[in-house]
């Protein structure tokens, strides 16, 4: 894939994130919320691994392609539905992402790798999975882990926040680290990967 497909690819995935209606505001503006996700995920890429090929790129990009077409609230509210939701979304964003790039013209064997890098294939062992799934937990620590902890049970979120950390490499570790969270924040922090 050249760089001039894969820009059309990455601005197609945008043009698609756009028309979220869900809204999150940031830096004083309102963005369509995975339009904004998409970019993060790409930012951490870049911190990650500045030498990511196409189909990384792509795959960051895409992590959340169109979600809101696919809500969770349409599945039963209990740990199989949510399994079910998690497992039919990656095929979801794979088909998604794969009809952009099919369209522009890229080879079967670079749509099947994005395809297997958004079904979270091999995590610690394909360092390209792994690479992908410490992006997405480096966002969800550094935007998003303040709002879910408002909503979550204590006991829960020091489970989730553990679990998340066991995701990770030690080079996101590192960054995780290095990141600034609130103090209610960096107490949950501590006992999650105190006692984990």
């Amino acid at each position: 894939m050249n760089d001039d497909t894969l820009q059309h690819i990455l601005a197609d995935i945008d043009l698609a994130n756009s028309a979220d209606p869900n809204q999150e505001t940031w830096a004083g503006a309102s963005h369509p919320k995975e339009l904004l996700y998409s970019h993060r995920m790409s930012a951490w890429l870049s911190e990650l691994r500045p030498d990511a090929d196409a189909a990384l790129q792509v795959a960051a990009r895409a992590q959340h392609i169109c979600r809101w077409e696919h809500p969770r609230d349409s599945y039963p509210m209990d740990r199989k539905g949510y399994l079910t939701w998690r497992r039919e979304l990656y095929t979801f964003h794979a088909e998604k992402v794969g009809a952009i790039m099919q369209k522009l013209g890229v080879d079967g064997a670079t749509i099947k790798r994005v395809s297997f890098l958004l079904h979270k294939k091999k995590l610690h062992d394909d360092p390209d999975s792994q690479a992908l799934e410490d992006a997405a937990c480096l966002v969800f620590l550094e935007f998003h882990v303040d709002d879910f902890a408002a909503k979550t049970d204590r006991e829960k979120m020091v489970y989730i926040i553990r679990r998340t950390w066991r995701k990770m490499s030690e080079e996101a570790h590192a960054f995780a680290l290095d990141m600034t969270f609130s103090k209610d924040m960096q107490v949950l922090l501590s006992e999650a990967l105190d006692n984990g």
